[in-house]
């Protein structure tokens, strides 16, 4: 078939209107767990301190009849600290823009949500992130351990809660150190070498030990894409049941969501910001974030011909007791 001769098609008009969907279609991940599940605190100063402790270990306790009493030095309180950090956003648009008829709405409102989106994924990487604290300086900026700087290596000076790949050679992790806290520093987690090995059930219920064995009840597995691949994958895992009706679908489970072991049953949590070499098994009211600023819109000085606004917050992680808490780290990703 050909085009009858004279006929007038869309190629030959200049006057089409263009056809553009009046929304902009987001893709704004916004499942920050950690920081949304644990308490908000204020904090009032830059550095922020506070003090856990551990009872004695179990010992025999037999005494002589009549015999005079001794008392022995406890020593087992930490005073800890961490130092608050300052996080911001900064929007500058012209007013043109702001005239401008464009899709999506208002776009000074638009981009003020993307950037406290964005802000609060910010202190979601930071809070479960691997540096460690500093007070800062002139040009300098502080710094606020993350959790995975809390939980120290078992080579720690504190011994800590950390499990390494447990095959040797070039499948073990033998580089990865997490220093204990010491002289007001919490000093951050080295990585290391980043095992051949995949996380295993006998990992998770030996990181789960660690902390039982401290005193801690942790509740929560955090895991990043790469980690829960690998859990998902893991045998020995509890059954789980559910009743459905008659003409309800049947679906397929593909996926480890609770573990239970015999030191906690472990709710577990997909993490988009966890580093993808580590696993989390918290305590999660054992942490808390501290606010010497709670996240606000502050309008900047006018200079031109355009508006300027910036989000701006300063926190800190507060490791309540961090051995409530274990992680397991330089697994294969």
């Amino acid at each position: 078939m050909t085009q009858f001769a004279g006929t007038t098609d869309t190629f030959d008009l200049a006057t089409l209107k263009e056809s553009l969907d009046p929304v902009v279609w987001n893709l704004f991940p916004m499942d920050t767990y950690f920081t949304s599940n644990i308490d908000k605190v204020n904090v009032t100063n830059t550095q922020h301190q506070w003090v856990f402790d551990t009872l004695n270990a179990a010992a025999n306790n037999k005494q002589i009849q009549g015999d005079d009493v001794t008392a022995s030095t406890q020593g087992t309180t930490t005073r800890v600290s961490n130092y608050t950090q300052i996080a911001r956003k900064v929007v500058v648009m012209s007013r043109t823009a702001q005239d401008a008829n464009t899709v999506g709405g208002n776009a000074l409102g638009r981009e003020m949500m993307k950037k406290m989106k964005e802000y609060k994924r910010d202190v979601e990487f930071d809070v479960l992130g691997r540096q460690g604290c500093s007070a800062g300086a002139t040009n300098t900026a502080a710094a606020s351990a993350g959790v995975c700087a809390w939980i120290w290596g078992t080579g720690a000076n504190v011994p800590g809660n950390t499990v390494y790949p447990s095959t040797g050679g070039t499948g073990g992790n033998t580089t990865g150190t997490t220093p204990s806290y010491a002289s007001s520093v919490c000093s951050g987690q080295v990585d290391g070498t980043t095992s051949t090995s995949s996380v295993v059930l006998a990992d998770i219920t030996s990181a789960a030990e660690l902390a039982w064995d401290d005193g801690g009840e942790p509740d929560v597995i955090i895991a990043s894409s790469a980690q829960k691949k690998y859990i998902d994958q893991l045998s020995s895992l509890a059954t789980r049941t559910a009743d459905i009706g008659r003409a309800d679908m049947l679906s397929i489970q593909g996926s480890a969501n609770l573990i239970v072991t015999s030191f906690g049953t472990f709710k577990v949590v997909l993490s988009r910001y966890l580093n993808r070499t580590t696993t989390l098994i918290v305590q999660m009211d054992k942490w808390a974030l501290g606010q010497l600023s709670a996240p606000k819109v502050v309008d900047l000085a006018k200079t031109g011909d355009a508006d300027k606004k910036m989000i701006v917050g300063e926190y800190t992680l507060i490791a309540r007791n961090p051995h409530s808490s274990a992680k397991i780290q330089g697994f294969k990703e």
